[in-house]
């Protein structure tokens, strides 16, 4: 079953991962002054390495409709030890409502661990040079009835002319609603520099596994590219 489920989430990554790399190249011509870049992170912890990449774009820039989509891949170095390995690639459609920037959103999230589930729900999102807020709160349409609760947060305030700070924090909460039980969570920071779209620091990762909440510890050093 978790073989078959990896080739599923395989799959869909064959089929998604080319699409945000076109949409993302697409999307670039289209960028407005405030529109949040595409970053791509890869983080080297003591434990694991960790890539992450987040396209969030309108598909015009009047359009109402936008993609948000996260493809997340961990990897313990120790290839005896499985816990943490994964692929996720949650993504989904939002319209927007009005100019507060809260949207109703609708999409799928692809995992290797569970499969691949259907999902509702609504986003709130903010952005200008120094701030980037994203929160999103997910139903996923599968056994569980997991409620997922997603926060994503920057502050790049300029140092001079050249260098920025960059810190970010990142979390994610996930109820079996079914079950009545933690699902999975985790807890990551950033703080570093960064220099035009190049970026660079120290990271720490927070992760907790099932309903006993089993702890994974990730610390480390991070690089990104924002497109």
């Amino acid at each position: 079953m978790i073989a078959l489920q990896k080739n599923q989430v395989l799959s869909a990554s064959i089929v998604l991962i080319p699409f945000l790399m076109m949409f993302l190249g697409t999307a670039k011509a289209q960028t407005t002054p405030m529109s949040p870049p595409i970053p791509l992170e890869l983080f080297f912890g003591h434990e694991q390495l960790n890539f992450q990449l987040i396209v969030k774009k309108k598909f015009t820039p009047t359009s109402k409709f936008d993609l948000l989509a996260i493809s997340v891949f961990s990897e313990n170095w120790d290839k005896n030890n499985k816990m943490g390995n994964s692929v996720v690639i949650p993504f989904q459609i939002n319209y927007n409502i009005g100019k507060k920037g809260f949207a109703l959103a609708a999409g799928g999230e692809a995992n290797s661990v569970v499969g691949f589930s259907p999902l509702v729900g609504m986003e709130h999102s903010f952005a200008n040079r120094k701030i980037l807020a994203i929160t999103v709160l997910n139903y996923l349409i599968n056994e569980a009835q997991d409620l997922k609760l997603f926060g994503l947060y920057e502050y790049k305030p300029p140092i001079n002319e050249t260098w920025s700070l960059y810190s970010r924090v990142q979390f994610v909460y996930n109820q079996s609603l079914a079950e009545n039980s933690h699902n999975r969570s985790f807890l990551y920071l950033r703080a570093g520099v960064k220099k035009g779209p190049l970026g660079f620091g120290l990271g720490a990762n927070w992760d907790q596994y099932g309903p006993n909440r089993i702890t994974k510890d990730n610390f480390g050093v991070f690089t990104r590219w924002e497109f």
